[in-house]
């Protein structure tokens, strides 16, 4: 099988030669600019050759153009950390405007996104794209649940906008030749908002952009956190969820009975694959392909791969990935 077929056969239950893999990282410092992106993520699958590609720029390229500025620091999940937010003040959410898709830090990832697909056409490529409420915590820090709960007219005027420019940068992707997206939603958890909050703020806005995405066939979402409110997103419009499943419910075989794609994920980022031996790596594939039966199932972390994961890791839970299935 090549790699779509494999993809294809995986999300739709069926047999496969071998079981997909893939991880993805961060490259701080490289994701200041399209082409060192380009080029960093481009040599990390041509050393590994995973069955897709995540384009994973800096959190802040969706909203650079509002006025952000955030300066990398050294953190071992490659991201970068924010030294001036624009909202301060709730009517600065008033000040936000819609912005264009083509030109500014957006056109500059979509001209990054091009390159990879180009460069790599035997590959299914996905670009990350973060939920507009992922997005606003970004904007706003600390104060974005206050905003939501004591502000909603202001909150909302800037949901919508922001809604409104994430639509307008995903319909550009498929003109790149990728395959998808990968929709990063960071609030669908007890720890932030209740049910209702997350449906109301969150849910209404995902389902508006995953519509605008249904003509691609590798859509993959991460629901990011613990505590996650897996039922109110197991039925949006994609071919793949990914969520912590070592650190926090539901597991891979309770998953993959509330949704009709594939699951990716299975291995602890920090506890095994960062910080494990080969042996802890291999036993968490080895149990996850058993919750499975090797169906449905993308091996992989439930969230980014951390920087300084050892190669030894990364190798053995491709290994344990490639094994003939039966």
């Amino acid at each position: 099988m090549n790699k779509r077929e494999r993809l294809e056969a995986a999300i739709a239950g069926q047999s496969v030669d071998r079981v997909p893999v893939a991880l993805w990282r961060h490259f701080p410092g490289d994701d200041q600019d399209a082409a060192s992106l380009a080029a960093a993520t481009i040599a990390f699958q041509q050393r590994w050759d995973f069955d897709f590609v995540k384009v994973t720029p800096a959190s802040s390229f969706q909203i650079k153009d509002w006025g952000v500025q955030d300066i990398w620091l050294g953190n071992t999940e490659g991201t970068r950390e924010y030294n001036h937010r624009p909202i301060q003040r709730a009517d600065d959410w008033r000040a936000l405007k819609i912005l264009e898709a083509r030109s500014g830090a957006l056109g500059t990832q979509l001209k990054c996104l091009k390159l990879v697909v180009e460069a790599l056409p035997d590959v299914p490529v996905i670009q990350t794209v973060f939920s507009p409420l992922a997005q606003m915590k970004n904007l706003a820090g600390g104060r974005l649940l206050n905003d939501l709960r004591q502000n909603a007219a202001d909150f909302k005027a800037a949901l919508e906008i922001i809604t409104q420019s994430t639509l307008a940068f995903v319909r550009e992707i498929a003109a790149t030749g990728a395959a998808g997206i990968f929709y990063a939603v960071q609030h669908a958890t007890s720890n932030l908002l209740s049910e209702a909050e997350f449906r109301e703020f969150g849910r209404t806005h995902d389902l508006r952009i995953l519509e605008a995405t249904r003509n691609c066939w590798l859509n993959v979402m991460h629901i990011h956190g613990d505590n996650i409110y897996f039922d109110a997103v197991a039925d949006y419009p994609l071919q793949v969820w990914n969520w912590h499943d070592r650190e926090t419910g539901p597991s891979l075989k309770d998953g993959l009975a509330k949704i009709t794609g594939a699951a990716c994920g299975g291995i602890a980022r920090d506890m095994v694959m960062l910080r494990g031996q080969p042996a802890a790596v291999r036993e968490q594939v080895t149990e996850a392909l058993a919750q499975t039966k090797g169906r449905r199932y993308i091996v992989g972390t439930g969230c980014v791969t951390l920087i300084p994961t050892p190669e030894v890791n990364i190798r053995t839970a491709i290994e344990c990935a490639r094994l003939p299935q039966g």
